[in-house]
């Protein structure tokens, strides 16, 4: 092949993002230096965080750049080598999706196992989304055993996690929000004792009925009227692990919600934010887990699939509508 194909950022979204800010370009596959590897990438991912990077604003990671190609985490083959520790056919895990072809230091790239588990599950359960439950709920949010936890966003890659993880971990209780009928049921097959469609009316009647005794932890995907909710619930000493507040990620207007923050006062709340790559000293001891868990069946996890670079965009802008079960992904 000497054809690359990419997906660039042809302009920044004002609000949410339409196929009109993403242009589907084709390059020449490039030629490794030395120290250098290109890969060929077989699955990429699409993520929450991908949408902030598309504004031009200051934040914890560099925005994406106008007429380049978009990064994100992928995992492909090996197609040439100038380093004398990777070579051609090994399996890698790396930072540059939204592209075909990827040329980069060899150091820039984490041999994957996939004897363990197929490949596309190292962007998944047992990659980011994975250590960012296992982190998010067991070393930010501190779950004990027999506590009742609440999930929102729990159908999603991180959430599903998070919910099974909590009930391995001994969790008494786990609440799960999803956005229809069908991921409800799945959550309830997945374990978690209670769920529901947060479509069906206000979020804070729907998580009082399911935690009449309340919540000690939230794990918060979603913001707004979710956090609102969780903070009305809590008990005493609650905790909650923010990793992401999708509901505003495209707004244009300031949340309506939270409405109840001084609650945080007489609870005696921990409201604390988390990124992931902050917590890599667990990571051992997430693969440990979790393989294990994968091993014996008391894990599982879905994945949704788009197929082709070139629908990308259309794959990205379906996990922000939400129609993603579990991790979505782009088989390129």
């Amino acid at each position: 092949m000497t054809s690359n194909r990419e997906i660039h950022l042809a302009s920044r979204p004002a609000g949410w993002p339409t196929e009109e800010n993403f242009r589907f370009v084709e390059t020449d596959v490039p030629t490794p230096g030395p120290g250098q590897i290109v890969v060929r990438n077989q699955y990429m991912s699409v993520d929450p965080y991908m949408r902030g990077r598309m504004n031009d604003v200051k934040s914890y990671v560099p925005p994406f750049a106008l007429d380049a190609p978009l990064d994100g985490a992928a995992v492909g083959e090996v197609v040439a080598s100038e380093a004398a520790d990777v070579h051609v056919g090994d399996t890698v895990l790396h930072g540059l999706g939204w592209r075909e072809y990827a040329l980069l230091d060899a150091t820039a790239a984490r041999p994957v196992d996939a004897s363990l588990a197929p490949v596309s599950a190292y962007l998944g359960v047992l990659g980011m989304p994975g250590l960012t439950a296992y982190a998010g709920l067991l070393e930010v949010a501190s779950m004990k055993p027999g506590e009742t936890v609440f999930v929102s966003a729990a159908a999603g890659s991180v959430g599903s996690l998070v919910g099974q993880i909590a009930k391995l971990k001994g969790a008494g209780r786990v609440i799960g929000s999803a956005g229809s009928p069908a991921k409800v049921e799945r959550l309830r097959a997945l374990g978690f004792d209670a769920a529901f469609d947060y479509h069906d009316g206000p979020v804070r009647e729907s998580l009082r009925a399911a935690a009449p005794d309340g919540v000690d932890v939230y794990f918060d995907n979603v913001g707004g009227d979710h956090l609102e909710a969780a903070i009305s619930a809590m008990n005493l000493h609650g905790r909650v692990a923010i990793c992401g507040m999708i509901a505003q990620y495209n707004a244009t207007e300031p949340p309506a919600a939270p409405r109840n923050l001084a609650l945080v006062i007489g609870k005696r709340l921990t409201l604390r934010g988390f990124l992931v790559n902050d917590h890599g000293d667990v990571r051992q001891a997430f693969l440990r887990d979790v393989a294990g868990w994968l091993r014996d069946g008391s894990l599982t996890y879905d994945e949704t699939i788009v197929d082709g670079i070139e629908n990308a965009p259309s794959a990205f802008l379906g996990l922000l509508r939400g129609e993603n079960l579990g991790k979505m992904l782009v088989r390129v």
